[in-house]
């Protein structure tokens, strides 16, 4: 397995700017690749965007935060940007086909032992790993938004990833600053399986009128310590992903537990995806 110094990210939406990021904090040289015109474009401004807050922070220098704008580039051409990577990361919309076409497309321009990485949250990693002729170097590394906050990655390994794919992951999340866990591809992994259960149950509360969503989200914060509460971190995630990944584990796993609830249906079709849109179950100053 070659030595990772180039990391390719493909895809410049919720994700994929976090990702490159990091990456490029961690002194990887980093681009960040999108075929919409422009989108990786806006990507890159939103990583200057965090850096800045960063630096205003106190939790950057303005050294650090030049040389990981100096790490960093963006790209309409795919083939361009992923020519010569070590890593690849996948951050496109979790729909499977776009996913594989994307991988096969990536095998011909990556040969072994360049390591291709989903960063799906719920799909299975067997599946897009059979777009490509060396299975062995797919794995999942599911990161988590806001990604430049989140510790935690999922490094997803499917019956077919190699030891030396698995390992070298594992060492680029650490080198990232995150706390990676190793789990097997199963229907929404550990985080997701687990996570939705919770988001879906807060909305049905929400539903029923058992509380307000932030009341709903406060016993979470204050009697549960977690950072964040479901709703919250769902209009982070945006509504759409969180009903993607719903109706995939409903269907996968056939339990009602995962069965999207109706106010989460009906948000998605009004366009009320979270804080990418403005309203979800919040409203958001700055989408």
């Amino acid at each position: 397995m070659n030595p990772i110094r180039t990391v390719t990210v493909v895809g410049a939406g919720t994700m994929g700017p976090g990702i490159a990021q990091v990456a490029a904090q961690a002194g990887y040289a980093v681009r960040l690749a999108d075929s919409v015109p422009g989108a990786a474009a806006r990507g890159f401004e939103r990583i200057r965007k965090n850096l800045d807050g960063a630096l205003e922070r106190g939790k950057a220098t303005a050294e650090s935060r030049e040389a990981a704008l100096a790490r960093l580039t963006a790209s309409d051409d795919l083939d361009t940007a992923a020519r010569g990577a070590d890593l690849v990361i996948e951050a496109i919309p979790e729909k499977l086909e776009l996913k594989r076409e994307l991988f096969s497309r990536l095998e011909k321009i990556l040969p072994p032992p360049s390591i291709l990485a989903t960063n799906t949250s719920s799909l299975s990693v067997a599946a897009i790993a059979g777009a490509v002729s060396n299975p062995e170097r797919v794995l999942g590394m599911h990161f988590f938004n806001p990604v430049h906050l989140m510790k935690l990655v999922e490094v997803v390994t499917h019956p077919g990833t190699a030891d030396a794919t698995r390992d070298a992951a594992v060492a680029v999340a650490r080198r990232m600053g995150k706390e990676p866990i190793v789990v097997k591809d199963s229907p929404g992994f550990a985080s997701s399986r687990l996570g939705v259960v919770l988001g879906l149950e807060a909305m049905r509360m929400l539903e029923e009128g058992v509380a307000g969503a932030e009341d709903i989200d406060r016993a979470m914060t204050l009697g549960y310590n977690h950072p964040m509460g479901p709703l919250r971190l769902t209009d982070l995630v945006g509504l759409d992903v969180r009903l993607s990944i719903a109706r995939y584990l409903h269907q996968t796993l056939r339990s009602d537990h995962y069965a999207p609830p109706a106010i989460l249906a009906r948000l998605v079709a009004e366009g009320k995806l979270g804080q990418k849109t403005g309203q979800g179950f919040y409203t958001w100053t700055e989408p």
